[in-house]
């Protein structure tokens, strides 16, 4: 059947399970526009293009399925780079749809002519432009899977008006099967042979891709072998925050002696996480060209692990996943580890006792007040600013009993500061 671009698009977008977008219409993609108005998924209208990138941004975060927004051409697009920054760093599956000049303007310095594929490229996973109507099913396709594979992240997709308008047949392809994982038990023996040896380990949970069995795995993992876990930043509620061996987030305001902690320990066993700049305090805390301490790293981007730090052991594997597995294996040495997770637990409690603060506003309360009256299943807005440390330092996240496909109840959506 003969569709236009606009439905052949949105036809996609419903094989895929996509049940709402975010817009700031615009004249560039009319026909989208079109599509939508004909199907069954809700089109959100905002009024800035950089809320609707960060509303799709926020929808991949809590759903693990990549939030979707339109956005048109030039200032549409630049506005909503925020967005897709975020997403990059926060490894967040979204896909981005650009309203794009006619194919046979380009390079003329057409109204708002802008190369995507060089403005996007440095900051998604993968940014392109459909030059053919009957490619739509194979590039959308392309986006989703690359949206959610490996390490998820956003994908940017440019859309001629004119290739939105004209008409093809093509069939509809659907999705892409999830790839899977899947880690050997060497790997296994491995991993735990290093922890063995290990008198100072620390674990380090972070990524995406998270689910609320992987937090109630790791809390499992966690007791067994009476291991400390610290999660990296914005990551908070991938452990419940009232098991005993949860001790604090290495993020914004970080516990100064989680940060000797982590200088001092002789293992890390990092879970999904990057160890980025904020996690290692400006990559001081663990030097990179001599971190002294065996590094174990999980991570489902084979090129991640060995990009900043060597690991000792890289594991290609989603987290979630590797944690289900060792989960269900008990703990020798947890005797041996006690004190050393009881004294991190215990920076942990003093470093919540609240800090008084200057001025009228004393946000050390206005937290702990949220953190003791909040219901378990509030969904919290931060900005990235040196004053989101308040949130970090005195709230405590809590998991709740959820279904298996479903993420953690609680999750912090970072925002670019205005």
């Amino acid at each position: 059947m003969m569709r236009h671009g606009g439905q052949i698009l949105v036809e996609q977008l419903e094989l895929h399970g996509v049940t709402r977008v975010f817009s700031v219409p615009g004249e560039s993609f009319l026909a989208a526009l079109d599509g939508l108005h004909d199907s069954g998924i809700t089109n959100v209208v905002c009024r800035h293009e950089g809320g609707a990138a960060m509303m799709a941004e926020a929808t991949g975060k809590s759903t693990g399925r990549p939030g979707v927004a339109f956005v048109t051409r030039g200032p549409g697009a630049t506005n909503a780079s925020s967005g897709v920054h975020i997403a990059k760093q926060d490894s967040t599956p979204m896909v981005l749809f650009v309203g794009q000049i006619s194919r046979g303007h380009r390079d003329r310095e057409a109204f708002q002519e802008v190369d995507y594929r060089a403005f996007f490229s440095p900051i998604a996973k993968w940014a392109a432009e459909v030059e053919d109507t009957d490619r739509l099913p194979e590039y959308i396709n392309r986006a989703s899977h690359l949206a959610m594979s490996g390490r998820p992240g956003p994908v940017v997709l440019a859309l001629p008006e004119d290739m939105l308008s004209d008409v093809s047949s093509v069939r509809a392809l659907p999705p892409t099967a999830k790839p899977t994982s899947y880690v050997s038990q060497d790997q296994i023996d491995v991993m735990f042979d290093h922890l063995s040896r290990a008198e100072r380990p620390l674990v380090i949970a972070g990524g995406s891709g998270w689910s609320a069995d992987a937090a109630r795995n790791l809390r499992i993992f966690a007791e067994s072998h009476d291991l400390p876990v610290a999660v990296s930043f914005r990551r908070q509620d991938y452990l419940d925050n009232a098991s005993l061996n949860y001790v604090g987030d290495l993020g914004v305001g970080m516990n100064p002696k989680l940060s000797e902690r982590l200088r001092k320990a002789d293992m890390l066993l990092v879970l999904g996480s990057r160890l980025g700049d904020i996690a290692t305090g400006g990559y001081e805390l663990v030097d990179p060209s001599a971190p002294e301490k065996v590094i174990v790293h999980v991570h489902p981007d084979p090129n991640l692990p060995g990009s900043v730090y060597r690991a000792d052991l890289a594991v290609t594997a989603c987290a979630a996943d590797i944690i289900r597995q060792i989960s269900a294996i008990k703990g020798s040495k947890a005797a041996v580890w006690r004190d050393w997770t009881r004294s991190a637990r215990a920076d942990y409690e003093a470093w919540q006792h609240p800090k008084e603060t200057p001025g009228a506003v004393k946000m050390e309360e206005v937290v702990g007040w949220l953190s003791e009256n909040l219901p378990k299943d509030a969904i919290l807005t931060n900005g990235a600013g040196n004053y989101a440390a308040f949130l970090h330092r005195y709230f405590r996240f809590r998991l709740m009993v959820l279904k298996s496909h479903q993420h953690p109840a609680v999750w912090v959506m970072d925002f670019p500061r205005r």
